[in-house]
């Protein structure tokens, strides 16, 4: 079965097993000496037994080596063992004297084996190239107890002895191989968990943005719709009192559209949180003439002109709808009493459209953030989604007004 696709719990005795590893490992961290004493201890032990009880006289080459000599030894051969994790060299550089005078004495104490722990720990934290002083350390006593005492052959002491460094040297280089691969794969799994809530923030920040556009251009076109309209019955109430109650049926029509559209946006957040699925049932194309008749009864008379035919999907209609109703609500905004919008619409193949919206309002707004606000951001930002270009700013003189252009290149074939 494929590793990465394995999602099975893993069986309870591993799961302790693991649990309790990784505690102990944490405590050995914070305190250090709640391990190293003990094992130090346990080695001390045994190398006074072995002294004490006699048991290095079946090894000895000399067994008339004094007591104390004997003592000094064990503990020089065995203490400096507390040291092997944070100072292994300097552990086992205190170890080769005492080492020296096993082997110059004849005493042969088991004691000296306790280098070979050193040397896996050097191997285990150190650069390799520290084992090769490390291995001269540990087989020159072997070399001055095979010259002095001459038991056995040369070989086969020199053989035997490299023989155990080479076996505790490979631990120590598996167990380290092991110990940073382990670490590696945990340094991992942290920048993946890192990334992992990154991407979740910034696709949260995306449907918020989204979210923001779409509320700007549903609330803020309707409203502008709306005041005009307010500000036109208001005038006609006294003189025409017919133009004041179209103007409040419109004010109610146009309500209810953007309460509907803001319905719809909201149903389909609902639905997008249940299934995750790319619901977008947003304005298109069907939906121009209604706009440009919410804008006309507003009091902003505009003119159309359309060549090709439209066959656009529905991410690039909703981003020709909202170019153009943003641009026509800015002319509500800023156009003035008199201004007239024209909208020119041209359909090219695979998708290519381009859009030109031009007012002739008499405005005070210069420049593009002051007459577009967060509006003109919001159409940069959808124009972007598909590649395109938007050009927005005052029409060159003597012509009067803004306009606004939309470009969306061909769709690439997938």
């Amino acid at each position: 079965m494929d590793p990465v696709t394995d999602n099975r719990a893993p069986e309870p005795l591993t799961d302790y097993a693991q649990r309790l590893t990784h505690r102990v490992r944490a405590i050995d961290r914070r305190r250090p000496l709640l391990w190293d004493l003990p094992f130090t201890g346990f080695w001390v032990t045994a190398a006074l037994i072995d002294y004490t009880g006699g048991g290095w006289r079946n090894n000895a080459h000399q067994i008339d080596v004094p007591g104390w000599l004997l003592l000094t030894l064990s503990l020089g051969l065995s203490v400096p063992l507390l040291w092997r994790r944070t100072h292994p060299g300097a552990a086992l550089a205190v170890m080769a004297p005492f080492a020296l005078a096993n082997s110059w004495t004849g005493a042969a104490l088991q004691a000296a084996l306790l280098q070979l722990v050193l040397v896996y720990h050097l191997a285990l934290r150190r650069p390799l190239r520290d084992l090769w002083w490390a291995t001269a350390l540990v087989i020159g006593p072997v070399l001055l107890s095979a010259f002095r005492h001459g038991e056995g052959t040369w070989d086969q002491q020199i053989g035997s002895h490299l023989m155990s460094i080479t076996v505790a040297v490979l631990i120590g280089v598996t167990v380290r191989t092991r110990r940073t691969y382990t670490e590696a794969l945990e340094d991992r799994a942290g920048r993946l968990e890192i990334e992992r809530d990154q991407q979740a923030q910034l696709a949260t920040a995306a449907e918020r943005a989204r979210i923001a556009r779409e509320m700007h251009d549903i609330i803020g076109h309707n409203l502008s719709v709306i005041t005009g309209l307010a500000d036109g019955g208001r005038y006609a109430a006294a003189k025409s009192p017919e133009r004041a109650t179209q103007a409040l049926d419109a004010i109610a029509t146009t309500s209810r559209q953007a309460l509907t559209e803001l319905r719809r946006l909201l149903d389909v957040l609902r639905e997008e949180e249940k299934q995750q699925a790319d619901l977008t049932p947003q304005p298109g194309l069907t939906d121009l003439d209604p706009l440009l008749d919410g804008v006309r009864s507003a009091g902003l008379p505009v003119s159309t002109t359309t060549h090709g035919s439209p066959s656009l999907p529905p991410g690039r209609q909703l981003t020709v709808y909202r170019v153009i109703q943003e641009a026509l609500t800015n002319t509500l905004k800023h156009g003035g009493p008199d201004a007239t919008a024209r909208i020119e619409l041209s359909y090219e193949e695979r998708a290519a459209v381009t859009v030109t919206i031009t007012d002739t309002g008499t405005g005070s707004a210069t420049d593009g953030t002051s007459r577009g606000g967060r509006g003109l951001p919001g159409m940069r930002e959808r124009t972007a989604l598909y590649g395109g270009t938007l050009e927005a700013g005052p029409r060159p003189h003597p012509e009067q007004g803004w306009r606004v252009r939309l470009r969306l290149p061909e769709e690439s074939p997938q």
